[in-house]
């Protein structure tokens, strides 16, 4: 199973980052810095109207090679430009082929917060994600479980790093919620399957409480899909390859926005 495996990789990778620099010392670094704006992240998506969070993505597993050529700085200031909420950063190398460089890069180009968009196993990414200037790191169900995840969030709540935390079904939804996530995000790619469907939001947003921010992932290509999932309450979408393989972001992110004032949303 590709998700097992995408697992397995990161373990190793983490590894290699512990024998360069220990746990203790990247602990000690990251609470050293200062939380001036603290959850900034999902402060963002407060907003009357559905935001809009940007992926930078050069890669998948389903998709292959999804930005041949991929001047990742120049997608993340037209993101900025076009009224993106935040910029979501895939930083996993094997798979997604992304950088913590990218991350690093792209948060000392714009003022937009930013998404780690990683496979969270181990605190030590949590507090690395702060190093590299992340305002939030993704937490996944699939591999997660409660009492991992409610620890998680504790950590980056003590760094002022928001949790976007990633549930498919009702079990895994129900255990991002039990856990205390403020930020609930609703992927429409079953990880295990790869199949996509975007009324796996619209099934799961009734189940998420109003307080908490409820976010779309995967699948949103059209103005419709927009409409859809704003008339079923949903208050952020997270949209990567839509964006990524149009020839002009800006006019894309303007069309898909539309979207969200169709048929008196």
């Amino acid at each position: 199973m590709i998700l097992d495996k995408i697992v397995a990789e990161t373990r190793i990778r983490i590894e290699e980052l512990k024998a360069v620099k220990s746990y203790a010392a990247v602990k000690q670094e990251a609470l050293a810095i200062p939380v001036n704006s603290p959850f900034s992240f999902e402060n963002a998506l407060k907003t009357d109207d559905m935001s809009f969070i940007c992926e930078v993505k050069k890669a998948s597993p389903s998709k292959g090679i999804i930005s041949e050529h991929f001047p990742y700085l120049e997608v993340a200031r037209e993101y900025e430009r076009a009224g993106a909420a935040a910029i979501s950063v895939l930083t996993e190398p094997a798979f997604f082929l992304g950088s913590d460089v990218y991350l690093k890069e792209i948060n000392q180009e714009v003022k937009l917060p930013v998404l780690r968009k990683d496979f969270t196993i181990d605190p030590y990414q949590i507090y690395e994600a702060k190093l590299l200037g992340a305002d939030a790191v993704l937490l996944i169900c699939a591999i997660l479980d409660t009492g991992t995840v409610r620890e998680y969030i504790k950590t980056a709540d003590l760094l002022g790093l928001s949790c976007l935390v990633e549930a498919h079904d009702e079990k895994e939804l129900s255990s991002a919620l039990e856990a205390g996530a403020r930020l609930i995000g609703v992927n429409n790619r079953n990880l295990k399957t790869f199949e996509v469907d975007l009324n796996n939001s619209v099934r799961l947003r009734k189940l998420v409480p109003e307080d908490r921010i409820f976010v779309s992932e995967s699948g949103i290509k059209t103005p419709g899909d927009i409409s859809l999932l704003g008339k079923n309450g949903t208050n952020a979408v997270l949209i990567g390859e839509t964006l990524m393989k149009s020839g002009n972001i800006s006019e894309e992110l303007k069309q898909l926005k539309a979207g969200i004032h169709q048929e008196g949303i």
